[in-house]
């Protein structure tokens, strides 16, 4: 049997999926595109040194690739064509945030992200409850997958 991977060992906390009207490819360079872009801003950045997230900077190579980093997340997997998992972690939590596509029979992607988690002590239950219990992930994850339908800005 496989060894499980990093994400797989923390506790599930949800999975949101779009469907878009390009193929895996196009879609694997629209995802690169729109984490760089959505995770390197100045926002996350000052919420990544407030919650003293590792990482705490953008950094590692680019393009992107294992090793590559962002406030609050590095690369630890990436399948090109089919799979990017973001790992972080901060004084509240451990997570990933794993993105998964799957390429249809109709020319079509599917792009999947699942998010794990583990919110130690009572901080981590008060910062589940403000950010998972209020709906507030939720709806960034939303936006986020949104932003996948798009071709990346520039393109």
């Amino acid at each position: 049997m496989p060894e499980p991977r990093p994400a797989d060992r923390l506790p599930y906390v949800d999975e949101h999926a779009v469907l878009v009207d390009c193929g895996a490819d196009d879609l694997w360079g629209r995802l690169l595109a729109e984490v760089e872009r959505s995770l390197s801003g100045a926002a996350g950045a000052r919420y990544a040194r407030l919650v003293r997230a590792d990482p705490v900077a953008a950094g590692g190579p680019r393009p992107l690739a294992a090793g590559s980093a962002f406030p609050g997340f590095l690369v630890a997997g990436f399948e090109p064509g089919r799979e990017l998992a973001l790992h972080g972690r901060h004084r509240f939590s451990t997570y990933a945030l794993v993105y998964r596509i799957e390429s249809l029979s109709d020319g079509r992607a599917r792009l999947r992200a699942e998010t794990r988690a583990v919110f130690p002590g009572v901080a981590g239950r008060l910062y589940r409850l403000l950010v998972i219990g209020s709906g507030a992930h939720a709806v960034a994850m939303r936006r986020m997958m949104d932003a996948y339908r798009r071709p990346p800005r520039g393109a």
